[in-house]
């Protein structure tokens, strides 16, 4: 029995060891590995028993079973045949990438890159998650070209640095101007890379390089939105975008493109003027808005097209402040007098014209001050040469018609309407205004002398008709105090008989009063005393009554009491 015992205890004891280390027996003499549910296996061979135990030379990652850390990767579950003496296996989280960040490769084996390029392109690898197949499909060492986007992914870390950045956002009324790292040289006169097509706004760059892309300064602009771009490939530079103002038109200058046909004509010599998408000053302007412009590619002139204000005055500027420059014009008389004058000059450009002006003078300020400054200063000084003061101020109206119709000739010209002249304040010289000054005020002083001289007259003549109209005012008076005192008397007389009738009427009507109270009260003790009497019927009646019920009773009662047998047969 004791043999039986120990013959069942052995068994059981190893059952039950079996039990409790059964990992360790399998991870010995099977070589199990279990990979969780949210880790990955980063192996580690430490030596071939059969074939080939180094790497290539260069190469740090096997592919071919060699010695070393190991291309394929432990997914989630379970292995076997992973001894513990030969394997040695890492686990680790899954590459994360959050949502509204990028995930930069960098891997640190693969072929070399390429002499002239900075990133290695993307190869076949289910987003870098097979190792191996980066490997065999010629993947570069290096930065990568394909970046990971948000998400959770089995990176072998042993080939590949995950970077971490932010994806990149451009907000509303903003532009991107893209600079790429790499692509192909710039050709001969560009500034910029032409526009390629299908590689989704840069974020897509081996379509990019692939189609002939080009390094450095882009045309090709980004607008507001999120964007998976690589910063190893692009860099990113927000500017506002154009804004034309309502009134004004914008004169494009590209630096770019190909050289177009001169749509100017032939009369027109200060420059190109080119259709669309050339290289030139544009031939159509763009109107009022908000445009995604390159700024270091293109240049928009601002064309007011709305009437123009420019002022030749000291401290006195429209808001455009292109007069900011001008001031007031000193001119000198034919007599040696010099003085100054204000002057405003309105033009207008038409939309159409306007790229001939920018052709031509390169910008609005220029306009003024090569053309409009010069026109309108000679003019006006060659004027005042011709005339004295005193007749250049008597004939202003005049000078001012002048000056608008030979402007206008001169700025038609230059494209640019002349809508009006002015001439605003003229200022002579101090001495010269004194002498005018003293003469105005002798020519008031005789007119003054006259009128006061007059007006003695006109007031003698007031003063008599005022005495005579004084003696018919007393006339008058009087008249009216006889016609006053009769109203006033007849008023009196009214006034008597008024009172007396309003006494009568007052007796009268108090008499009236007290007769009707006088039979009110007479009405109401009748009514009174009636009552009364009825009252007293009504109770002796009813005391009447009362006795006569009362006596009935009693008299029952005694008969009932000398009768009793009578009372039994009248109830059963």
């Amino acid at each position: 029995m004791e043999l039986t015992f120990h013959g069942w205890m052995i068994p059981a004891v190893i059952a039950l060891l079996c039990v409790l280390f059964y990992k360790f027996i399998l991870r010995i003499f099977f070589g199990l590995i279990i990979v969780p549910q949210d880790k990955i296996g980063l192996v580690t061979k430490k030596f071939v028993l059969v074939g080939k135990q180094e790497l290539p030379e260069g190469r740090i990652i096997a592919t071919n079973g060699e010695a070393g850390f190991q291309a394929q990767t432990l997914a989630p579950g379970v292995y076997f045949g992973k001894w513990i003496w030969q394997y040695s296996i890492d686990f680790q989280p899954f590459t994360v990438i959050p949502t509204g960040k990028i995930g930069l490769l960098l891997a640190k084996d693969g072929i070399e890159l390429e002499t002239g390029r900075i990133l290695g392109r993307k190869v076949d690898c289910d987003s870098f998650q097979d190792a191996e197949a980066f490997l065999r499909n010629g993947g570069r060492k290096g930065r990568q070209t394909a970046i990971i986007a948000p998400g959770s992914y089995r990176i072998n870390t042993l080939l590949f640095e995950v970077e971490l950045t932010d994806m990149t956002q451009i907000p509303d009324n903003a532009v991107g101007i893209i600079t790429t790292m790499e692509g192909s040289p710039l050709e001969e006169g560009q500034i910029a890379g032409k526009i390629i097509n299908d590689h989704n706004k840069f974020q897509d760059v081996d379509t990019f390089l692939n189609n002939g892309g080009y390094k450095g300064l882009q045309e090709q602009v980004i607008l507001a939105g999120s964007y998976f771009l690589n910063p190893w490939f692009t860099k990113v530079e927000m500017v506002k975008m154009t804004e034309i103002p309502i009134g004004h038109v914008g004169v494009i200058i590209s630096y770019v493109g190909e050289d177009g046909k001169d749509l100017s004509g032939v009369d027109f010599k200060h420059g190109n003027i080119v259709e669309k998408g050339r290289k030139g000053v544009w031939a159509e302007p763009i109107d009022s808005g908000k445009y995604p412009i390159n700024p270091y590619i293109m240049k928009v002139e601002l064309v007011p097209t709305t009437n123009l204000v420019l002022n030749w005055a000291y401290e006195r500027s429209e808001s455009h402040q292109l007069d900011k420059n001008l001031s007031t014009i000193t001119v000198r008389s034919k007599d040696g007098f010099p003085f100054n004058l204000d002057v405003s000059q309105i033009i207008h450009i038409p939309t159409y014209e306007a790229p001939k002006v920018i052709a031509r003078f390169g910008n609005m300020i220029n306009l003024v001050s090569q053309v409009l400054e010069p026109t309108i200063g000679n003019y006006f000084r060659n004027s005042a040469q011709d005339s004295d003061v005193i007749a250049f101020l008597g004939t202003r109206k005049e000078r001012q018609q002048s000056a608008k119709d030979h402007i206008s000739s001169v700025l038609e010209q230059y494209n640019v309407n002349a809508v009006d002249t002015l001439i605003g304040a003229i200022v002579p010289p101090e001495s010269l205004m004194k002498t005018l000054t003293d003469r105005k005020l002798a020519e008031e002083q005789k007119i003054t002398y006259e009128t006061e001289m007059l007006a003695q007259e006109t007031r003698q003549a007031l003063e008599k008709e005022t005495a005579v109209a004084d003696m018919q005012k007393e006339i008058v008076k009087a008249d009216q105090g006889v016609l006053i005192a009769e109203r006033i008397a007849d008023a009196s007389v009214k006034k008597a008989t008024g009172d007396a009738n309003s006494v009568r009427l007052q007796a009268n009507a108090e008499g009236d009063r007290l007769k009707l109270l006088a039979t009110g009260e007479a009405e109401k003790t009748r009514l009174l005393a009636k009552a009364e009497a009825e009252k007293i019927e009504l109770l002796a009646k009813a005391s009447a009554e009362q006795i006569s019920l009362t006596g009935n009773a009693e008299a029952e009662k005694f008969w009932r009491l000398e009768n009793p047998m009578q009372n039994l047969t009248n109830y059963p």
